[in-house]
């Protein structure tokens, strides 16, 4: 059949020597010019009585003596093998030119290819087309000894080095092509889920925000955020630059509680005041009683990139414990978790442009005194960050269509309500000890002096009969599982055969306010070691504690203790979900005795003492549980007082 398509993009004329081509060749295979086998036979074509070398020469003396130019037979044995691979489109006249990458040496093409995604894949810099041609020169003098092969002139390689990055679709920044190198070969098929929680996405980027962390210190959070593929709801924990374990902890812990309303937002931000039946979860699950507009998923699959903190040991642990898929997708590959990358072009967008103090995506786009503005402080910028969630939970997504309406695009908040009905609504509250299995693990031996790491010792009554024992875990050569929590250093948790157990750190009392770990690592850095190991512990300890006063009291300090402290009090400014019990929360009284005292009656004048040892956390039949009864919040202000000269 012919080719139409193709032959209407030619000219007229070749069209017509084309099917004028097809008619001759016909006839010198078959002897009729014309399809169909009709019509008279002339002598020199007729099958019967001569060869195909015959005919083709027979035909080749016709067309000469016709005005054709250089037809010999060669020529129409070629326009026979044209038609039969290609048809019609075969016979016409084509310009057939070589192109730089044929006209090149082999070899060096070999070396280019080679060398080129090997660069983007390992994200260097891109640098000048001169260091391109000598590292290709080393690579072919490597393989094929030295100056055997020549790279070609400077002007010729620059010119081949473009045509073999457009071949292999390496051109253009640095970025696109890390990003092309690291594609799977296609097709690709989209993302299906049908049920909240079904799949869900993580990541994390810095803010596109200065902040005012504290004492004038300027910085920037990084948020690290969930996307829902299903509902598209999204969810994110402030922190300063650094993920921790924590923030995935605190991360899967927001999505799977309610948010409750704030003092101050408009009423239309309550999931009472949406299209989500409100009543009927009320019935199921009463922390949704005043809980604001945004979904309540449990994750089943997670997605995340190869972060250290997403495939840490401790993530893949928590994950298990919770019943969730853990997926990696391959390094570099931002693609196979779109949902959750295309989300921080909206943030910017609509969250961070209008802010005080907006770095824009890339230093060209930055202000020249963006540092001087009004800047927002961590916990104003937090608070704004909450209300943003549940604002964009109203808004509707182009992604998001209800197969009965696929022309609306959907809130997520809509598509949440529309999917209850199939996917149904089973409320899962964490215990403290879900909290606890969230948190980052370590695998520790359980010593006479009890559990050390990071300059620490742990020690309570609860490790007494498994000091020097074996866990019975045999992966981890007998070491015990140990969960701990960055932004509160005081205390540990212990998995003892009879479950969790909080250990206090043996030198809590010694340090009058709350740290974290920026505070402790700083501390570890100035401090130098000069005795045994318990005493520079105290020596840690006693420098922690007057650090904290000095910065409590606001004296002077330097560049270096200043970002910490910001750093450190910035952590603290991200809250976790209320409605259960908030071992998370970094916030812990005076001396880190959050878990020691039960509440305490005010009429009670038999308040256990400092020095008693049924006040220790892990002394006694019941301490060291995490119990909600345990946990209270004190005066700061008052306890300081007590102890400050």
């Amino acid at each position: 059949m012919p080719q139409v398509g193709l032959l209407s993009t030619v000219r007229e004329d070749q069209q017509q020597r084309a099917l004028d081509l097809e008619r001759h060749v016909r006839e010198v295979e078959t002897g009729y010019p014309a399809p169909g086998g009709k019509g008279p036979v002339k002598p020199q074509y007729d099958p019967a009585s001569t060869t195909l070398a015959q005919r083709e020469q027979a035909k080749a003396d016709e067309l000469t003596a016709q005005g054709w130019p250089r037809v010999s037979r060669a020529t129409v044995r070629r326009w026979r093998a044209r038609y039969h691979a290609d048809g019609v489109w075969g016979l016409v006249a084509k310009r057939r030119g070589s192109t730089r990458l044929d006209r090149a040496d082999a070899l060096v093409i070999e070396a280019l290819r080679a060398l080129l995604p090997e660069e983007a894949l390992r994200s260097r810099s891109r640098g000048w087309k001169k260091r391109m041609r000598r590292e290709t020169q080393w690579w072919l003098d490597a393989r094929h000894g030295e100056r055997m092969v020549e790279v070609p002139a400077k002007s010729t390689f620059n010119k081949l080095l473009d045509a073999v990055e457009e071949s292999l679709g390496l051109q253009g920044t640095v970025a696109q092509r890390r990003a092309r190198a690291a594609r799977p070969a296609p097709p690709f098929k989209p993302t299906l889920a049908l049920r909240p929680g079904e799949i869900v996405m993580l990541d994390s980027s810095p803010l596109d925000v200065l902040v005012v962390l504290d004492d004038g210190v300027v910085g920037r959070l990084e948020l690290t955020s969930a996307v829902d593929v299903a509902t598209r709801g999204l969810w994110g924990v402030l922190r300063p630059v650094g993920s921790k374990l924590t923030d995935v902890a605190v991360l899967l812990a927001q999505m799977m509680t309610p948010m409750m309303m704030r003092p101050g937002w408009d009423a239309a931000l309550s999931m009472a005041a949406s299209v989500v039946p409100h009543d009927r979860l009320s019935a199921v699950d009463e922390r949704l009683k005043d809980a604001a507009a945004r979904p309540v998923i449990v994750p089943e699959t997670v997605v995340v990139d190869q972060g250290k903190v997403f495939v840490s040991p401790a993530t893949r642990a928590a994950c298990e414990s919770l019943g969730i898929s853990l997926q990696p997708v391959p390094p570099a590959n931002g693609p196979a978790k779109g949902h959750v990358e295309r989300p921080f072009g909206s943030i910017n967008s609509l969250f961070c442009q209008w802010l005080p103090g907006h770095t824009g995506s890339n230093v060209s786009e930055r202000g020249s005194k963006v540092e001087q503005e009004p800047l927002w402080t961590a916990a104003e910028l937090q608070a704004l960050w909450e209300e943003f969630l549940v604002h964009w939970h109203h808004r509707p997504h182009a992604g998001l269509r209800h197969p009965l309406m696929p022309k609306k695009a959907l809130t997520p908040n809509q598509m949440w309500a529309a999917l209850l009905p199939v996917a149904g609504y089973v409320p899962v509250p964490l215990s403290a000890d879900g909290f606890v299995e969230l948190l980052p693990v370590r695998w520790q031996p359980i010593t006479d002096a009890g559990i050390r790491f990071d300059y620490r010792t742990y020690d309570g009554s609860c490790l007494n009969g498994h000091r020097g024992q074996h866990s019975g875990v045999q992966a981890q050569k007998g070491l015990w599982e140990v969960h701990y929590n960055p932004y509160d250093p005081v205390r540990i948790w212990v998995r003892l055969p009879e479950g969790f157990r909080e250990v206090a750190w043996i030198h809590t009392t010694s340090v009058a306010l709350p740290f974290t770990h920026h505070v402790w690592e700083h501390i570890c850095k100035v401090v130098e070691r000069t005795g045994s190991r318990e005493g520079h512990e105290a020596e840690l300890a006693l420098a922690l504690d007057a650090f904290l006063r000095r910065a409590a009291g606001k004296e002077k300090l330097s560049i270096v203790e200043r970002r910490v402290m910001a750093k450190s009090r910035a952590s603290e400014t991200v809250p976790v979900p209320e409605g259960e019990i908030n071992v998370l929360d970094v916030l812990a009284p005076s001396f880190g005795l959050a878990g020691v005292y039960a509440a305490p009656d005010p009429d009670d004048e038999t308040l256990p003492d400092e020095d008693d040892d049924e006040a220790v956390v892990g002394d006694g039949p019941e301490a060291g549980h995490v119990s909600a009864g345990s946990l209270i919040l004190s005066d700061q202000d008052r306890e300081e007082d007590q102890w400050l000269p």
